[in-house]
């Protein structure tokens, strides 16, 4: 009876949510696991795995008081809802070394990613969450990319995504991702960071439904340079972007120093918070949400979020890893796609400015 009560309640068209296995050696078959195992998340979303039936029930032994049932389904457009459905992308018997950083692991990773962007391109699924990789492991299988960030940029034909950390109404994005801390200085232009500022808006706008979206940008240097006395970039660049931001109407501040920001109450008061590299955005939003966070990729024509956390190797395995960051990555991801829907048809057919007529009528005359 509550089974069927379940199905009237929930969602007549389910988002299909394609999910990538991530590293077989790391936590991402169990997170993905016990995300599914509550019913409750295919009244709003279908799921169709990409990997193999044969390490989920490897995984399956190890977690043997978890409900988990899927079906195998050839392709993504054969998946039913209100199941689970597995695409079996291959079919060899894999070694699975948990813990380990393997090519085999980077390997398998790459060819479950592969196939979910295929089908994505191909209208087959509606958004993708991606469990972790090793990016060591996916270079030794030859993954040229630094991330998936990077990957699924080149795929969308644009020059660069944004990356963008979510928990609740703490967003913040990165200017600079996937690159050594001695590169930034030099990686930081008044192009680029304009650039990301009038992304951050355009996905706070259409991603978030935020109408009037506030950013704050922060500064590269210990107390945002201290007007030139710990670094130039603050005014050489930073403020140059924030003012022709302004310009263009968006409503940027800053730079405020890092260290205070994430501190203070000051960031309650803004809907996205610009970082200028990966750690001074990512370690203060881990350290403020990390079993909540998601990782989303904003400034792509589709949507893709991600768990904030990595493989996990250390306790790949042991039951051990919580699946509440890849259960909010998959409603986010269905958010997302909701609110797109939503901006596309508030703005698809707007009315036309008409001149205001300044002669006057014969009633104003008299």
């Amino acid at each position: 009876m509550e089974k069927e009560k379940e199905k009237e309640l929930g969602n007549p068209n389910p988002t299909k949510i394609g999910i990538s296995i991530g590293d077989i050696n790391g936590v991402g078959p169990e997170i993905i696991m016990k995300a599914l195992s509550d019913s409750r998340m295919l009244l709003d979303c279908t799921p169709v795995i990409y990997g193999s039936s044969r390490v989920f029930s490897h995984y399956r032994k190890i977690m043997n008081d978890l409900e988990f049932n899927f079906q195998s389904c050839k392709d993504a457009s054969s998946a039913v809802n209100r199941k689970i459905n597995l695409v079996n992308v291959w079919d060899e018997d894999v070694s699975i070394e948990t813990g380990q950083v393997t090519e085999n692991g980077g390997k398998f990773a790459f060819q479950s990613l592969e196939r979910a962007t295929q089908d994505l391109a191909a209208g087959k699924i509606d958004v993708l969450v991606t469990a972790p990789i090793s990016k060591e492991a996916m270079a030794k299988s030859g993954f040229k990319f630094p991330g998936h960030t990077e990957y699924l940029a080149d795929l969308s034909g644009e020059a660069e995504a944004l990356m963008l950390m979510i928990s609740g109404n703490l967003r913040v994005a990165l200017v600079t991702t996937h690159i050594p801390l001695k590169e930034v200085h030099t990686a930081l232009t008044k192009e680029k960071i304009v650039a990301k500022i009038v992304a951050f808006e355009a996905s706070l706008k259409k991603d978030f439904g935020i109408i009037r979206p506030k950013i704050a940008v922060l500064g590269l240097n210990p107390h945002a340079g201290e007007n030139g006395k710990m670094g130039q970039e603050e005014q050489e660049v930073i403020t140059p972007a924030i003012k022709q931001a302004k310009t263009e109407q968006i409503l940027a501040f800053g730079p405020y120093p890092a260290d205070g920001f994430f501190g203070s109450r000051s960031r309650n008061e803004f809907d996205g918070i610009l970082a200028m590299y990966h750690d001074q955005g990512l370690t203060a939003f881990k350290a403020l949400a990390f079993e909540d966070g998601v990782n989303y990729t904003a400034g792509l024509p589709i949507v893709r979020t991600s768990p904030d956390h990595g493989t996990a190797f250390d306790i790949a395995g042991k039951n051990q890893a919580s699946e509440h960051s890849l259960r909010n990555a998959i409603y986010v991801a269905i958010d997302v796609l909701k609110n797109r829907k939503l901006f596309k048809q508030i703005h698809a057919n707007p009315l036309k400015i008409t001149p205001r007529d300044t002669r006057k009528s014969n009633s104003e005359i008299e």
